[in-house]
């Protein structure tokens, strides 16, 4: 069972979703590239995206990993970034991230997922990670590739996304012991 925690991403702090995000979860969720590449399933109004930011807040009963991405304490939500499907056994997980329309542009989601990405492979000792993305997401392949997510093929039309059709995906990963990516400008890491 994961506890929730916060974590520093650079500038950005990362924390569990709360109540008072649900307006920008509904922003988001009404987006079109989110809709169509990393929908919030089930958020269509202020009631369900309210249940949205208290189911994650506690991180799914401690199932998997959910943070908003945020520049100040209590600034305006700018993404989140998950860490799902979760195999001890097989010392791995999935990651996932989505940038708000009013963030993108600024490092947000490579700052996320390389800090996430960090703690899994210290505080959980995984050691591998993956992500997929549809082909036709190029800012998605960016972030991986940015935060040392290597591309290791292409899964022919394997996942429906929002327009209702089978895409393409790429699939990342990123192992504890592959190099360390070089940092961002303005960042440090550990």
């Amino acid at each position: 069972m994961l506890e929730p925690v916060e974590v520093m991403a650079g500038g950005y702090r990362l924390r569990p979703p709360s109540p008072r995000e649900a307006k920008d979860v509904l922003a988001m969720s009404h987006e079109a590239e989110i809709r169509m590449w990393n929908a919030l399933t089930g958020v269509t109004d202020e009631e369900t995206a309210l249940a949205w930011c208290e189911r994650w807040s506690n991180w799914n009963g401690g199932a998997s990993a959910q943070w908003g991405v945020f520049d100040a304490p209590e600034g305006r939500l700018l993404g989140t970034i998950s860490l799902f499907d979760i195999d001890t056994e097989n010392s791995s997980a999935e990651i996932g991230y989505r940038v708000a329309p009013w963030a993108r542009g600024r490092g947000v989601g490579t700052a996320a997922l390389r800090s996430v990405a960090d703690w899994a492979f210290g505080e959980l000792g995984l050691t591998r990670l993956q992500l997929l993305h549809g082909l036709e997401n190029p800012a998605s392949c960016r972030v991986a590739a940015k935060s040392g997510f290597l591309l290791e093929g292409t899964l022919r039309s394997s996942y429906r996304y929002g327009d209702g059709e089978l895409h393409d995906e790429h699939l990342h990963a990123r192992l504890a012991r592959d190099p360390f990516p070089p940092p961002l400008p303005g960042t440090q890491h550990p």
